[in-house]
């Protein structure tokens, strides 16, 4: 029943979502009036007065997604690429207003002179200078015969033209960051003045908390006086309680005679490969020679004591029952050291928006390199340091270290650890052509191929439907009155909440990612007390809906565990003022039943005094105040302070402050993401991309 529940969720999930995909370019879900409205139709966003539209999102949420792959969740790709819009659009703001413009010849000579295509031999002329010409000839052949290849060239003049505007702004922001030597000078006095001073301390601690409090209109006006530390975007608070869904004992048991039975039919197939498929078997079968090492601990021993042919389990591995079969056996270094040189072509991994050249262009050049280093080996240092496109490696003359068996991909991997050292060839793996020279093995010892059986330790479906019983259960003692909670305690089951969930979050603490629970959440139809059983992969959750905020300033009851010890921390300072009123550090320390401390070499840099800990505030206080002048009622981090400066010590003057000076001035100039944020802060943003994942 809770397996054909589940199909039936799914299926009706798979439907709703491929459903909103396709209509959510056409219609904005979040009013039925917008139907009507072609303009918020095609709106994801605005910044400063500038429409984001649907289209220009969603061409490069596409893009960003076939070159990310399946490495980023949709979230994940949403986010990036919508910071990616705001940084272009915001730079391009600041350029213009600026009266600056980067144009189509900025573009084609940041291009031109990029050394992918400068030094490039397709695009030079007979005397090995780059020829323009050549290049624009090719561009042109490209646009009208290769749509995939003019492709690749337009995002990578894209990504030139958003690189050139960005370093545009920030160079010209920077050439303004400088610093004069007087502030060189300041910096230097301020860092190394020495401090020597008596005061006198008395922790908050020192009044019990029970003897102040902090009443809910207080900590609602701190919030309103503070507003820009409290500002919060709509958020939900859930509760839930996961059921999980685990194989018992019994089920194992299970399993693991299954493979007990099919011990003698797996040691006579022929076929392996055809025996783990007829066979369902939860892993395939691996072409790649194991080390002892490698396997699993228990029949490690054993199944290198034996012979090709023999089957040795069932044993648990990795969350299954396996039976292991041995097919080949032989001897095989455990390291090798090898040295390459990488030539990528177009559609290779990793292979970088510069490369252009075909796989039948890669593979001639890298046999014409072989050709080369097979008659003179001195080269192969050179042309590596040259041509490949692994710059760490070929920094090194192509040097790759030793490495194991399994670090390699396996066409490269195969051809280090079966071939003997010096030998050289070439061979093609996903990332393109390398051309190899064994420079080294060692360790011999004998390897193993394995045809793997396995079968996962799942439940059954006894398992599972009890499970999903008991969260059915739940689920329908709550519906009866709503009191989760309560129903939850009577049954031993633990609740745990997520709390602060914004729209497009996707990730549930203790569930990991699960999108549909947040969107069930920020739903219009779905309001505090509501729940829903969801089924996951290996657990059913029954959420219940606690809390909406909405955007704005945070509630006082969220911000208490914040503001509270701020204002009861004001309150005890305010206490012990009563007794911070004598003349002499002496009689303040008698009032408080506490002695004067001293503290020496005190500086701004290291504002930490003795006994009371860092308190930058406190001695900020004492860096400006006159000699042997007493300052009460100091209010520092951990406690109210009264001070008297006995000397400063100021440091040695130097002829010349310029190494201070240039230290502000370069500390000031590498602050380009700390511009851009204070630029971003202050723009006018409104970010509609929830319309596109909930329904409201």
């Amino acid at each position: 029943m809770a397996i054909l529940s589940k199909i039936r969720e799914r299926s009706m999930f798979l439907i709703i979502i491929i459903g909103l995909a396709l209509f959510a370019f056409v219609l904005d879900p979040s009013t039925l009036g917008d139907f009507f409205n072609s303009s918020k139709v095609n709106e994801i966003g605005e910044i400063n007065g500038e429409t984001i539209s649907r289209q220009e999102y969603a061409a490069e949420l596409e893009a960003y997604k076939q070159q990310a792959g399946s490495s980023v969740t949709e979230m994940q790709a949403s986010t990036t690429v919508w910071n990616n819009i705001l940084r272009k659009k915001i730079y391009q703001n600041q350029l213009s207003e600026a009266g600056i413009a980067v144009g189509e010849s900025d573009v084609w000579n940041e291009l031109t002179n990029s050394p992918s295509v400068k030094s490039n031999p397709q695009f030079l002329n007979e005397a090995g200078l780059f020829d323009e010409i050549k290049f624009k000839q090719f561009l042109a052949d490209t646009k009208e015969n290769n749509p995939q290849l003019w492709g690749a060239w337009l995002n990578y003049m894209n990504q030139i033209k958003d690189n050139a505007e960005r370093n545009t702004y920030n160079n010209l922001v920077a050439a303004g960051l400088g610093a004069s030597l007087k502030e060189g000078e300041f910096k230097y006095l301020e860092d190394n003045t020495k401090l020597m001073t008596k005061f006198v301390f008395v922790p908050y601690t020192s009044i019990a908390d029970s003897l102040v409090s902090v009443s809910k209109s207080e900590i609602t006006s701190y919030i309103q006086q503070n507003e820009n530390d409290f500002k919060v975007d709509e958020s939900r608070d859930i509760s839930y309680v996961e059921f999980k869904i685990a194989a018992t004992t019994e089920d194992e048991n299970a399993i693991k005679t299954s493979l007990e039975a099919m011990i003698s039919d797996f040691k006579e197939a022929t076929n392996n490969k055809e025996f783990l498929s007829e066979n369902d078997s939860d892993t395939n079968l691996e072409d790649a020679f194991v080390f002892e090492n490698q396997v699993n601990k228990t029949v490690a021993a054993t199944i290198f004591k034996g012979a090709k042919g023999e089957v040795f389990g069932p044993y648990k591995d990795q969350g299954a029952f396996k039976l292991s079969k041995i097919t080949e056996i032989s001897k095989m270094p455990d390291s090798a050291k090898a040295s390459h040189i990488l030539i990528p072509f177009l559609g290779s991994q990793r292979a970088t928006p510069e490369v252009t050249r075909t796989k039948e262009q890669a593979e001639k050049l890298a046999d014409s390199i072989l050709k080369v280093v097979q008659r003179r080996g001195s080269k192969f240092a050179g042309l590596a340091k040259e041509l490949s496109s692994d710059k760490g490696s070929g920094a090194k003359g192509g040097d790759l270290d030793w490495f194991t068996y399994n670090r390699m991909t396996p066409a490269f991997r195969d051809f280090c650890f079966t071939n003997k050292k010096g030998t050289i060839g070439v061979v093609e793996t996903p990332f393109g052509y390398h051309v190899i020279r064994i420079d080294d093995t060692k360790n011999n010892q004998t390897v193993v191929k394995l045809a793997t059986f396995s079968r996962k330790i799942v439940a059954s479906e006894a398992t599972e439907n009890a499970v999903f019983q008991k969260a059915e259960q739940f689920a329908l003692e709550t519906s009866k009155d709503k009191k989760f909670f309560e129903v939850a305690t009577k049954n031993n089951y633990v609740a745990k909440p997520a709390i602060g969930l914004k729209v497009l979050d996707e990730n549930i603490p203790g569930l990991g990612n699960q999108r549909n629970i947040v969107t069930w959440a920020f739903n219009g139809d779905t309001k505090p007390g509501d729940f829903k059983r969801f089924d996951l992969d290996n657990s059913h959750v029954v959420a219940f809906l606690t809390l909406k905020t909405p955007k704005g300033l945070m509630s006082a009851a969220k911000a208490t565990n914040r503001v509270k010890p701020i204002l009861i921390n004001r309150k005890k300072a305010s206490l012990l003022a009563e007794k911070f009123n004598a003349a002499t550090l002496e009689a303040i320390a008698k009032e408080n039943n506490t002695t004067v401390r001293s503290a020496n070499n005190v500086t701004l840099k290291n504002p930490t005094l003795s006994g009371a800990g860092s308190e930058p505030k406190v001695v900020g206080a004492m860096y400006n105040a006159p000699l042997n002048k007493v300052f009460a009622n100091i209010e520092g981090a951990r406690g109210v302070f009264a001070f008297s400066v006995l000397n400063k010590e100021l440091p040695t003057a130097l002829p010349n402050y310029e190494t201070a000076r240039k230290s502000i001035s370069e500390s000031r100039k590498r602050k380009t993401v700390v511009m851009y944020e204070a630029i971003k802060n202050a723009s006018d943003i409104q970010d509609n991309r929830a319309n596109l994942y909930i329904a409201n």
